[in-house]
């Protein structure tokens, strides 16, 4: 029986796989310096800084913390002048440091599970952290060569962030977000959204795969459907996030032998007040037999495994186990034995 991660492995390259993938089961999230040296948000806290100056608030009852861009606090006051507002943060950290991450890593068990550095945010979403979102998309159309320069800028950084994790943690995975689209569209038409993020990603990407990563995996949970082309030339391997509103099962249809996709399970169809074992089983079956086992992972969309209502992820892991039980004839205790549990270090 094949470990999570071999069976990931032959879903992404379209081979053998002997069942579906349990959602983030292959996947072991991990950090490194720059990550543990931020500030972590819990829900309820506000007005925190990191280190590129910008301002997160985590109410209740949301996934995530999120920028705050009350005028006073939006870190790039004129887009004409960015570079007197935008100030990298160093990624020069003790070896005491570097030491802490490479004990995670260490602890995973490499045969079974995928490592993956996990990165956030990206290139597209940093910009607006910077800028706020109606700056920024407004900039995109009104100041292209300052925006072209800020993102050439927060490039550079990103690959010296690569350098590091890949000098002293040698993932074989990376997990990187940046959400590049809402439920129903992507925020930029394809054409500028190539302009502005095609070859940048393409360094970054092609950085981690010329040094040992063989797995990008880049979380958008939203529509992008309409920029998959452009996805796949960035160097991106397995799509995690895409929303049923992309047509999930055309998509795998049309990119299966370029692109894997982990999703189709909406938040909102089982991650609420109220949800339902048969809500998970719904979900989950609809998935996994409108997608297909090849080149498809059902997941819930969000980026990362949980869910903002207790209990809801399990019960759509324990929905995926018993259909993979019962379609391909493996034991639970078989199942188990071929996972490596998940470690989550944020």
């Amino acid at each position: 029986m094949l470990t999570a991660k071999e069976n990931m492995r032959e879903v992404i390259r379209g081979g053998n796989p002997d069942r579906f993938v349990n959602q983030y089961e292959a996947v072991s999230l991990l950090m490194h310096p720059y990550m543990l040296s931020q500030p972590l948000l819990k829900r309820g806290q506000e007005n925190v800084v990191n280190g590129w100056g910008v301002t997160n608030s985590f109410p209740a009852n949301v996934p995530g913390a999120f920028p705050v861009h009350t005028p006073e606090k939006i870190v790039v006051k004129d887009i004409e002048h960015w570079q007197d507002y935008v100030h990298a943060p160093s990624l020069k950290f003790p070896d005491e440091l570097w030491d802490v991450c490479k004990g995670m890593y260490a602890a995973v068990d490499g045969t079974k599970a995928y490592k993956a550095s996990f990165i956030a945010p990206g290139l597209f979403e940093q910009c607006h952290h910077l800028c706020s979102i109606e700056e920024a998309l407004m900039n995109y159309m009104e100041y292209p060569d300052e925006m072209h320069d800020l993102i050439k800028y927060l490039t550079d950084w990103e690959l010296e962030l690569a350098e590091g994790i890949c000098s002293n943690l040698h993932p074989d995975a990376i997990f990187h977000h940046d959400d590049f689209g809402s439920e129903q569209n992507s925020f930029l038409r394809p054409s500028a959204f190539e302009d502005f993020f095609l070859d940048a990603y393409k360094q970054i990407y092609g950085y981690y795969k010329s040094h040992g990563v063989e797995i990008i995996i880049h979380h958008s949970d939203s529509y992008c459907a309409n920029i998959v082309p452009i996805m796949i030339e960035m160097g991106i391997d397995v799509w995690q996030g895409c929303m049923h509103s992309n047509n999930v099962p055309e998509l795998v249809k049309q990119y299966g032998g370029k692109m894997t996709f982990m999703g189709e399970i909406d938040n909102k169809q089982v991650d609420f007040d109220g949800w339902t074992q048969a809500d998970c089983e719904k979900a989950a079956i609809n998935a996994m037999e409108s997608c297909g086992i090849k080149h498809f992972i059902p997941c819930i969309t969000q980026g990362g495994p949980g869910s903002l209502y207790e209990g809801t992820y399990k019960g759509l892991w324990d929905a995926i186990d018993r259909y993979n039980c019962e379609k391909f004839g493996h034991k639970q205790a078989d199942l188990d034995a071929a996972r490596e549990p998940m470690v989550i270090m944020f």
